[in-house]
């Protein structure tokens, strides 16, 4: 190890070792079939990335779609139908995929039938509703709905279709079907002329892996094992869709009534298809209402005359099927055949990655002993049959307490390490593993927690976790690379010294990004006017608007910016906290392009969304998908000025000659679009193909630049002062939340001497000051007294200027990219995320509460900066003058 030993505790858990001690035969890979040469002929787009999130979905190989592609473009299919001869060919090929489907579940057409839906979702929603429930009446108790409450919600929500039918629903729970008495079927009577029943559980719960016992099926079905003792006939639905993804399921032993399945999940590929698995014997029972093309034997516009289809299929599937896509998984079936050699190879497979991975885990301890993870798991993996080849779990600090899924899954984004994160649609599971009381999650509602967002703590106790999975295409090196991500981030040595670690370019290695471009040095404009300058004649508030601009003087010739200097008080930073003085302004930075570098300013007017032009314009993908550094780190080695006298913006990169842009739109050209940031839509411009040339070479992939459009207003909520109504909106520019970010030079210091490593020599190396602060992309950069005094402000007053204190930015992984390299380095947001032991935050939003209409406004260097404290913070610590300031403020 480079730098110092590895702590106990943090060694690896060699493969080999644990195939030797594993009492149980294990396979991996595919036999004679290169597992290496898979993954680099069918799957290269992978390189460097470490994808642990098959269940959710998995990923086609390159051959599916090739092949796929190739029947499409020598092959003319028309609509089902119709019935010439182009239609005939898509018909029998549909039927030639049904009967393929049904062999890969080892039934046949005599047993089951095939009928297409939308997804797994939609096929549990058609049982839902054709269903043959019984109202309860003077003869009858009526039917029953009962589901595993280790169920996803899809299943859940069928029972919405039974409350409206007036049909009891009830949840049960997973260690009472395993503690059931067996009862004696004879028991329970006639059950052909009793009310029918319905049992939902899933094979593979999609939370855990758990896989649950298929003999439930016939136990059920025969009334051996009854989930709730009440008279009548019992169907069983077996939610596949996750257990199918990696392993056999033989459906002429397992004779389940319905089995849901998606197939995405078994080929990553088409998406939104998905099937309902009908025996036979209980398809007669179905009813349906609506009726759709392609269903009806003959029917009557003007009278109440309808009879279906004799197939079960062709009534069910309304309107044209997906036929294309359903062709797709021909290609599906015969490219998983060829790369494996069947579905029981897969489930050895995965298996084995998950239970190595695993035992890896659970071995993993802090030097104190503590567990470095919590797994979520019913089995210890002992088998295939009890266990899919997923792992939930939280990962904990050395005190046993849990560290956000949020903050994790932000860390293994760095290693370029795709997991899942939440409570995976499953909340009766995520409860039930978690601790998590009904009364809980109703609270964590309250408290603003939704699901599938990134609230992942809530007092302390975790909403959700984090869950990797292994698909067929998963290898050894994934499994190793995640591993090698949670011993460098949680049992990494003292002083920066890193654990080995996967080379750059190497699965689960920290991308490098842009490492080979050369740094851009950041811009000052150093002419400006001093803060005391007085204001241009015109008195309108400044907005983004060409009409009200009148900024003469205000930013200097481009030709005459130099290089970053540090200013005095920028030199003052580095004296030990409390000894600067009053607050004032070191620094300001505006970024007229999203994502791109900053614009450094000694004085700037403000407009109605912030400071003017701040984050006006961003670059936009081919498919008008905004681009960030997180997908795309050389963003900030794009440098952008602003010359207000010119009007216009000069955008400069390295090896690019400087080219011009308009600060404002031609409205006779200017073509409307619109786009999305951070959910909000908002209008936009495209600002010409020149530009976009420039950029498309710069980066070798097509892209635009938009800017917001003058007269679109984007506003947002802020929460609303003493003096305020409470629904007062502001407006917004392509920023993500608020109008200005504020960051404390004391913070950074604290940062700055945390990061701070040792050389040869024993010396302490400083991460660079400026460095540290331009992570953070900030607008407004104070040198405050106290280090993240700033997360206890309310309000803040700058001159005649008040600002209010919205909260905490919480940070993501474009913190650890250096804005002058593009290159990462993950250290600045763990240091972070050790500080504050759960959600990772610098800085503060502001917003202005008001602007004086009556003179333009301005931000300067060197102005002071007035906060006023929240209500409920202690004033204890506190000297006498900033007890003073607080109450002059």
């Amino acid at each position: 190890m480079a730098g110092g030993a590895a702590q106990p505790g943090a060694e690896l858990l060699a493969f080999a070792g644990f195939l030797d001690s594993s009492p149980q035969p294990l396979a991996y890979g595919y036999g004679r079939r290169s597992l290496r040469e898979l993954r680099a002929r069918e799957f290269s787009r992978l390189a460097g990335t470490v994808y642990l999130d098959h269940a959710g979905a998995t990923l086609f190989p390159q051959s599916q779609l090739t092949n796929f592609t190739k029947d499409l473009m020598e092959n003319v299919y028309g609509n089902p139908h119709s019935q010439n001869i182009s239609s005939k060919l898509t018909h029998d090929t549909v039927e030639q995929v049904r009967y393929r489907i049904l062999a890969h579940f080892h039934t046949s057409p005599e047993d089951y039938t095939v009928i297409f839906t939308a997804g797994s979702t939609a096929a549990l929603k058609l049982v839902a509703e054709a269903f043959p429930w019984v109202s309860p009446g003077p003869e009858s108790s009526g039917s029953w709905f009962c589901y595993l409450t280790d169920s996803h919600t899809s299943v859940v929500g069928m029972r919405k279709i039974t409350a409206a039918m007036n049909v009891t629903s009830i949840p049960i729970r997973p260690e009472d079907m395993w503690s059931v008495e067996k009862q004696d079927a004879a028991a329970a009577g006639n059950q052909d002329c009793q009310p029918p029943h319905l049992f939902c559980y899933p094979a593979q719960s999609n939370f855990s892996g758990t896989r649950y016992p298929l003999s439930w099926i016939e136990e059920v079905k025969s009334g051996h094992t009854r989930p709730m003792s009440v008279p009548g006939k019992w169907f069983v639905l077996l939610d596949a869709a996750a257990y199918v993804g990696t392993s056999p399921l033989d459906l002429s032993v397992h004779q389940a009534d319905f089995v849901p399945i998606s197939f995405y999940k078994i080929f990553g590929f088409p998406t939104g298809l998905g099937a309902l698995l009908v025996n036979n014997r209980s398809a007669p029972l179905l009813r349906k209402t609506y009726f759709g093309g392609g269903t009806a034997a003959a029917y009557l516009a003007g009278d109440d005359f309808y009879i279906p289809r004799e197939s079960v299929a062709e009534r069910f599937e309304d309107g044209t099927i997906s036929f294309l896509d359903i062709i797709a998984l021909k290609h599906g079936f015969d490219a998983l055949e060829h790369l494996t050699g069947g579905m029981e190879n897969v489930r050895q497979h995965t298996f084995t990655l998950a239970r190595y991975t695993y035992a890896a885990l659970s071995a993993l301890r802090y030097p104190n002993g503590a567990p470095v993870v919590r797994i979520y798991s019913d089995s210890e993996f002992s088998s295939p049959e009890v266990q899919g080849p997923v792992i939930s779990f939280n990962v904990l600090d050395d005190h046993g307490r849990i560290i956000g899924y949020s903050q994790v899954d932000k860390m293994a984004s760095l290693y370029n390490i795709h997991v899942r994160t939440g409570c995976f649609c499953n909340t009766g599971a995520c409860q039930r593993h978690l601790g998590i009381s009904d009364e809980m999650v109703k609270k964590h509602l309250q408290a603003g927690h939704v699901c599938g967002d990134d609230v992942d703590l809530i007092d302390g106790q975790p909403t959700g976790s984090v869950r990797i999975s292994f698909g067929y295409m998963s290898t050894l090196e994934d499994a190793q690379a995640f591993l090698r991500f949670i011993i460098a981030t949680h049992l990494c040595p003292p002083h920066g010294q890193q654990l080995p670690l996967a080379t750059p370019g190497e699965a689960g290695a920290p991308p490098t990004g842009s490492e080979a471009q050369d740094a851009v040095p950041a811009i000052v404009a150093t002419r400006s006017p001093s803060p005391q300058e007085d204001a241009p004649p015109d008195a309108r508030v400044w907005n983004n608007s060409l009409t009200t601009v009148h900024a003469v003087g205000l930013c200097p010739p481009l030709l005459e910016a130099t290089g970053t200097q540090l200013t005095p008080s920028e030199k003052a930073a580095g004296v030990p906290d409390g000894d600067l003085g009053s607050r004032v302004i070191t620094n300001l930075y505006i970024y007229p392009i999203k994502s791109c570098a900053a614009f450094e300013v000694t004085r700037w007017p403000l407009g109605n969304q912030g400071l003017l032009y701040d984050r006006s314009w961003m670059v936009v993908n081919h498919n008008g998908i905004c681009l960030s550094q997180k997908q795309e780190p050389r963003l900030c080695l794009i440098q952008p000025f602003i010359d207000l006298q010119r009007r216009i913006m000069v955008i400069q990169a390295r090896g690019m000659e400087p080219i011009e842009v308009p600060l404002e739109e031609n409205s006779e050209r200017a073509q409307i679009c619109q786009s999305k940031v951070c959910a909000d839509r908002v209008n936009t411009y495209d600002c010409g193909e020149k530009i976009s040339s420039w950029l498309s070479k710069f980066f070798g992939r097509p892209c635009h630049l938009i800017k917001q459009s003058s007269d679109f207003q984007r506003s947002a909520r802020r929460k609303h002062g003493k003096d305020q109504p409470a629904c007062t909106t502001a407006a917004l520019s392509l920023v993500n939340e608020a109008q200005y970010l504020l960051v404390n030079r004391s913070s950074v210091l604290e940062l700055q001497q945390q990061l701070s490593t040792s050389d040869e020599n024993g010396k302490e190396e400083l991460f660079p000051m400026k460095d540290l602060i331009s992570r953070f992309r900030a607008n407004i950069i104070t040198n405050g007294t106290r280090a993240f005094e700033e997360e206890n402000w309310d309000e803040v007053s700058i001159g005649s200027l008040r600002f209010q204190v919205l909260g905490p930015c919480h940070r993501c992984q474009m913190i650890c990219i250096d804005q002058q390299t593009g290159q990462r380095n993950k250290d600045i947001f763990q240091k972070l995320s050790e500080r504050q032991e759960r959600q990772v935050n610098f800085g503060v939003y502001l917003m202005h509460t008001a602007l004086d209409s009556s003179s333009p406004c301005y931000l300067s260097v060197g102005s002071q900066v007035l906060p006023m404290l929240k209500e409920n913070t202690e004033h204890d610590d506190l000297s006498a003058s900033e007890k003073h300031q607080d109450v002059i403020s």
